[in-house]
């Protein structure tokens, strides 16, 4: 599996981690509001919830961050081969422009001695 994939898969699981808080401060929201338990002990938990949901979203940009690095990275490779093809081949058409040429003014050389 290539890095980018692996990066997707991990961000993905980030994602459903993230969701998943989300629903947790749903759940507590909803014990406050029937009092099972107190404002203060909501905001606590709520407040560690968020840090955990942004700690998650800073180390999903930095897994995007690299995502979009390897991608660039793939695509300059890419280019690069493809102009060394295209290089290569300008060469051997030059070689072979500069072979016919010499061959045809070798021949007229030829002629013009006999």
């Amino acid at each position: 599996m290539s890095l980018v994939g692996r990066l997707e898969r991990n961000i993905a699981k980030l994602e459903k981690s993230i969701e998943k808080d989300h629903e947790k401060i749903d759940e507590l929201s909803a014990k406050c509001e029937s009092h099972k338990i107190t404002k203060a002990e909501y905001n606590i938990k709520k407040r560690h919830i968020e840090e955990k949901i942004r700690a998650m979203d800073s180390r999903m940009r930095a897994l995007q961050g690299g995502i979009a690095k390897d991608t660039r990275h793939l695509e300059e490779k890419a280019e690069e081969k493809h102009r060394k093809k295209e290089e290569e081949s300008g060469k051997k058409e030059e070689a072979k422009r500069r072979e016919k040429n010499y061959s045809e003014w070798s021949e007229k050389n030829e002629r013009k001695s006999d």
